[in-house]
């Protein structure tokens, strides 16, 4: 078996690993990493082009991220903290354009207006709430608010044309939302980072097992998935950054910050259309409320998405094929599933269930009955009732004009809970190793569109010696100028950031 030493492991080559990969190497050039993926490609599972929603998520569209409680009060706290998350990344983004790491800003990026949607008194009364308290914050000060159906009809034609006019309604935009092509971000950085010295790509290469070594480091034993030839990687830190895969790898690595913790697996279909007499109707992302008991990830939406030259768009979901240059998405419809990839196993599931989960797990399934009938009453929907859903934001949709394809898998956290035995989270969090050589990221929304915010908490806290001895606070500021400042305390810094992301990224 052959041997080798690196500084840095990172299991994945999606969103995650490559924004800390390229993270680390724009602080200390001089580290040796490896990034170990198990498919052929790099941003083949959840960051692909039809596995995420692409919708650059700042708070400004998603009626989930500002719950309404019981007494009819509505908590914008989450809309605030993920809009200054989202500006993270933005900054960074920007740099990186400047810097010619990531290619002219409209190979991954595009400015397409966030938009909610309602209809009927009740979700009309509470997105006007939303609006006036939105919009009395500075990060939110563009938003702007319509019950009148002609100027909603001026923003979405498709969506009011041959609605009953007697239907109340209600609409809120940003025109500075975006859609994100986070593989084009994953490819175009594991594309520069292969051409830097000390950095390791390994396709197709399958991770069998993590085993942690006396002098703190760990032996990551791999596997060539065409070959079958097996090499152990001895590194200081490793990384799991494999979306659902994640979990199971963690569990290997034995550390006790792991214990307790399950997947709940969901699945995701889209209705798409790519003609362009109804794509070129419509340019916006338009989000509403989600059913009764539907997960996070099923809120509906319909968007606009464009498309680059390489992305994996077929309907088949197996090969590449001829690519238009928008098209638009509607679901995700949520499915039940047994698997944490979408190139994964029936039996992950299965897998991932040991005595220190069972308990937690099998309680959050006794208080979600109604959530895993609802997953399997949508996975077994006609296309005719899909359509039927999507009539709800479009109502001239015809069935024929529709196909339908995968979307990414998720898998949402389970954990222990002394109350009530083990709880479901909707979130993503990370799970360091108490000495900082390990760190994993499990969960699923928002995901991507915090990355950059998510890999430096990382970096904060597993690699504090070089953050100290290598001076990276500033070199992490002279990429990110709100660096360990507010946004959302500090209109001016916002302002300030925000007009240059906007112009660099030719955004608005």
């Amino acid at each position: 078996m052959n041997k080798q030493t690196t500084d840095v492991v990172l299991i994945g080559a999606g969103a995650m690993s490559t924004c800390l990969g390229t993270l680390l190497n724009q602080l200390d050039p001089t580290l040796k990493i490896t990034m170990i993926e198990r498919l052929d490609r790099v941003a083949m599972e959840s960051t692909d082009v039809l596995n995420n929603a692409g919708t650059g998520h700042a708070g400004y569209c998603e009626l989930n991220y500002t719950p309404q409680s019981e007494d009819g009060s509505i908590d914008i706290s989450k809309a605030l903290e993920i809009n200054a998350a989202f500006e993270i990344s933005l900054q960074f983004w920007a740099s990186l354009v400047e810097k010619n790491i990531l290619p002219e800003p409209t190979k991954f990026i595009n400015s397409v207006p966030h938009q909610s949607f309602v209809w009927g008194d009740d979700n009309v009364e509470f997105l006007r709430k939303r609006y006036e308290l939105l919009s009395a914050q500075h990060q939110f000060s563009a938003l702007e608010f319509s019950d009148d159906p002609e100027v909603i009809r001026e923003w979405l034609p498709l969506v009011m044309d041959n609605r009953d006019p007697d239907e109340k309604v209600a609409a809120t935009r940003i025109s500075y939302g975006s859609d994100v092509n986070f593989g084009q971000i994953a490819k175009s950085m594991t594309d520069y980072l292969v051409k830097q010295e000390g950095f390791q790509l390994c396709l197709n290469t399958h991770v069998d097992d993590l085993k942690k070594q006396d002098d703190g480091t760990w032996d990551v034993l791999m596997r060539d998935r065409k070959g079958g030839s097996k090499t152990t990687i001895n590194t200081k830190f490793v990384f799991l950054g494999v979306g659902g895969g994640a979990l199971p790898l963690l569990q290997k690595s034995d550390i006790p910050e792991g214990d307790g913790y399950a997947g709940f697996p969901v699945s995701g279909q889209w209705l798409i259309c790519d003609k362009p007499e109804i794509v070129n109707k419509h340019l916006a992302k338009v989000y509403g409320k989600a059913a009764v008991g539907a997960p996070p990830m099923s809120v509906p939406h319909l968007d606009t998405r464009v498309l680059s030259s390489d992305d994996n768009f077929d309907k088949s979901n197996d090969k590449p094929s001829g690519i238009p240059n928008k098209a638009l998405l509607f679901g995700p419809f949520a499915g039940f599933t047994t698997k944490f990839l979408k190139y994964g196993s029936n039996f992950d599931l299965i897998k991932a269930t040991n005595f220190d989960n069972i308990k937690p797990m099998t309680m959050v399934g006794l208080r979600n009955v109604d959530l895993t009938r609802y997953l399997i009453s949508e996975s077994m929907q006609s296309h005719s009732e899909r359509v039927k859903s999507l009539r709800n934001y479009f109502p001239d949709a015809q069935e024929e004009d529709w196909t339908l394809a995968s979307a990414g898998q998720r898998v949402q956290i389970i954990k222990k809970c002394e109350e009530q035995g083990g709880t479901l989270e909707f979130g993503t969090e990370v799970v360091t190793a108490a000495d900082g050589t390990l760190a994993a990221l499990l969960g699923a929304s928002p995901g991507a569109s915090i990355t950059v915010k998510t890999m430096i908490e990382i970096i904060e806290n597993c690699f504090k010696d070089q953050y100290i001895a290598g001076n990276w606070q500033s070199k992490i500021k002279a990429m990110i100028p709100s660096y360990q400042e507010s946004l959302i305390d500090d209109a001016d810094l916002l302002k300030t950031v925000r007009k240059r992301t906007l112009s660099v990224l030719e955004l608005g």
